[in-house]
C-alpha cells in the first residue's frame, strides 16, 4: 500500500507540514552534504553539521571530528567549517590569525581559493545531481512506450460496449494509421482529427491476428493528475475522475474540456462528474495561469488544474540507464530554464508577480503532492532541489553564488574585498533575501 495516498485530500496543517519538512530536509541534508563532503576532500575542516537550527535533540561526533547534529527547528541547515564565526561562514579573525599555517591551512577562510570555490559550488551541484537521480531513476522505472502502441491497463471509464483489452496492438483508430508517438505533435493532431464520440473502431492485432475492436476515444476528458493550488484540487477532484459534460453539455474529448475552460473567462463551470459509477455535480472558477511556451515567452490562459492522458496505460519496454541520465539532465534543464524565463518576465512585468511562492505556498504544494502518492511527492522533491540549487547560484551576497563571486573578483584581483566591504555586502544581501521573502510569503497570503 502507498502510504502517502491515505494522505487526505484536503490534508490537515500538521500532515501538509510533515510534508514540507521532510521534503526540505532532504534537499538541505543534499545540500549541506555536498559542501561537506567537497571540503573534507580538499582539506577543510568541518566542525559542525547541523539539520535544523535552534536548540540540539541529537547529536554525535565522527571520527574526523565533526559534530553531526539535529535541532530542534527543521526548515532549513548548515555546515560550520574550522574558523567561521557563525553557520554563514563569517571570518572568525582573532582565532585564525592565532592558528599554525598548518591548522590555518584546514579553515574555509585559510584554504586555497580552487578548494574554497569547489567546496562553495558543490552544495548547488548536489542539489542538481539528486534532481537528475531521482527523475532519471523515475523515468527508467517508469520505461518507454512500446512500440506499436500496445494496451496495458484500460482505465475504468463510463463507456459501454469497449473490447479492447491489454495487449491489444493497436494499429489503427476509426480507419486512421497510428503515427510514431514520439512525434507528440503529429499524435495530437491524430487525435484531434478523430471523431468525437465516446467509442471508436480499433484495428488491433491479438494473439497474431488482425482484428476490429471497440474502443474509447484516446484521450477522454480523464483527470490524471492534479494540479496544486487548482481549482480543481481546492474543488475535491481526484485522480480517476472522469468530466462527462460541462454547463449540461456532453464532453468525450479532453480538448473539448480545454476548449470550454479556456473560453470562460473566470466564470464559474458547473461539470458532471463521473467517480466509480456515481455522477457528482460540481463548481468551480478557471484560475488565470501564465505558461512557459518553447519560444521562452510566456502565454496567459483559464486553468482548472487537471491533466488529461491516454484512455488506457500503454505498454513500455525497459528505460536503459544512459537514457534515462539523459532523460533526467534534459527535465532538470528544462526546470532551470523556465524558472529563469518566469522570473525574467516577473521583472519585467509580462507575467504576473503571484507566480513566485513562498514558504507557505511550498508547503501548500508539498501536501498536495504527497496526497498524489510518493512517485508525485519524490518527483516534486527533486523539482524542489533544482530551484533550490539555482537559488543558492544567484550571485546574492550570503548565497553561495555570492561567496563565488567574492572569489571570482579574489581570482583576478589577486586578493579578497576587504573584510568592511563583505560585512557591508552581506548586509545588504541579507536584507535582500529577506525582502524577497517577505514578498513571496505576501504572495501566498494574498495572490488568489
Amino acid at each position: 500500500m502507498d502510504i502517502f495516498a491515505l494522505l487526505p485530500q484536503f490534508g490537515s496543517l500538521f500532515l501538509t507540514l510533515l510534508a514540507f519538512i521532510v521534503a526540505l530536509s532532504i534537499i538541505v541534508a543534499i545540500h549541506e552534504y555536498g559542501h561537506y563532503i567537497v571540503g573534507r576532500w580538499s582539506g577543510i575542516k568541518a566542525d559542525v553539521f547541523s539539520l535544523g537550527f535552534g536548540p540540539v535533540i541529537w547529536s554525535r561526533v565522527d571520527k574526523h571530528g565533526t559534530r553531526w547534529q539535529v535541532a530542534a527547528l527543521p526548515f532549513g541547515g548548515y555546515v560550520k567549517f574550522m574558523g567561521d564565526a557563525d553557520p554563514a561562514s563569517g571570518k572568525e579573525s582573532e582565532t585564525i590569525e592565532q592558528m599554525s599555517p598548518e591548522m590555518r591551512r584546514k579553515t574555509m577562510h585559510g584554504a586555497p581559493l580552487w578548494a574554497r570555490t569547489a567546496t562553495v559550488a558543490a552544495g548547488p551541484v548536489f542539489n542538481f545531481v539528486l534532481s537528475i537521480a531521482v527523475f532519471g531513476a523515475i523515468m527508467m522505472v517508469q520505461g518507454r512506450m512500446a512500440e506499436p502502441l500496445t494496451i496495458g491497463e484500460i482505465h475504468p471509464l463510463p463507456y459501454e460496449g469497449i473490447t479492447v483489452e491489454p495487449g491489444d496492438e493497436v494499429l489503427r483508430i476509426a480507419g486512421q494509421p497510428l503515427p510514431d508517438f514520439e512525434d507528440r505533435e503529429g499524435f495530437d493532431d491524430f487525435v484531434e482529427s478523430l471523431p468525437r464520440q465516446a467509442t471508436l473502431d480499433y484495428r488491433v492485432r491479438r494473439d497474431g491476428r488482425e482484428r476490429t475492436v471497440t474502443g474509447p476515444y484516446p484521450m477522454p476528458p480523464r483527470v490524471s493528475r492534479l494540479a496544486p493550488q487548482s481549482a480543481a484540487y481546492a474543488t475535491g477532484l481526484r485522480p480517476g475522475d472522469v468530466i462527462v459534460a460541462v454547463e449540461e453539455q456532453r464532453v468525450v474529448a479532453f480538448s473539448q474540456l480545454k476548449d470550454v475552460v479556456e473560453a470562460s473567462g473566470g466564470t464559474p463551470l458547473d461539470l458532471t462528474v463521473w467517480r466509480d459509477g456515481d455522477r457528482l455535480e460540481v463548481t468551480l472558477a478557471p484560475k488565470r495561469m501564465d505558461e512557459p511556451q518553447p519560444d521562452g515567452g510566456f502565454e496567459t490562459n483559464w486553468r482548472i488544474g487537471i491533466a488529461g492522458g491516454l484512455a488506457f496505460e500503454p505498454a513500455t519496454t525497459t528505460l536503459g540507464p544512459l537514457a534515462a541520465l539523459a532523460a533526467g539532465v534534459a527535465q532538470t534543464w528544462a526546470i532551470i530554464e523556465g524558472s529563469i524565463s518566469g522570473l525574467y518576465h516577473m521583472i519585467t512585468g509580462a507575467i504576473s508577480s503571484c507566480n513566485m511562492s513562498g514558504p507557505i505556498g511550498i508547503a501548500e504544494v508539498s501536501g498536495a503532492m504527497a496526497s498524489q502518492g510518493a512517485q508525485s511527492f519524490i518527483w516534486f522533491i527533486a523539482v524542489l532541489s533544482t530551484a533550490v540549487g539555482l537559488i543558492n547560484l544567484f550571485p546574492i551576497p550570503v548565497l553561495d553564488g555570492g561567496h563565488l563571486v567574492f572569489y571570482a573578483y579574489e581570482a583576478v584581483r589577486g586578493k579578497p574585498p576587504s573584510e568592511g566591504v563583505l560585512r557591508f555586502l552581506m548586509t545588504l544581501g541579507l536584507a535582500l533575501v529577506l525582502t524577497v521573502m517577505a514578498f513571496a510569503i505576501f504572495n501566498d497570503i494574498f495572490c488568489p
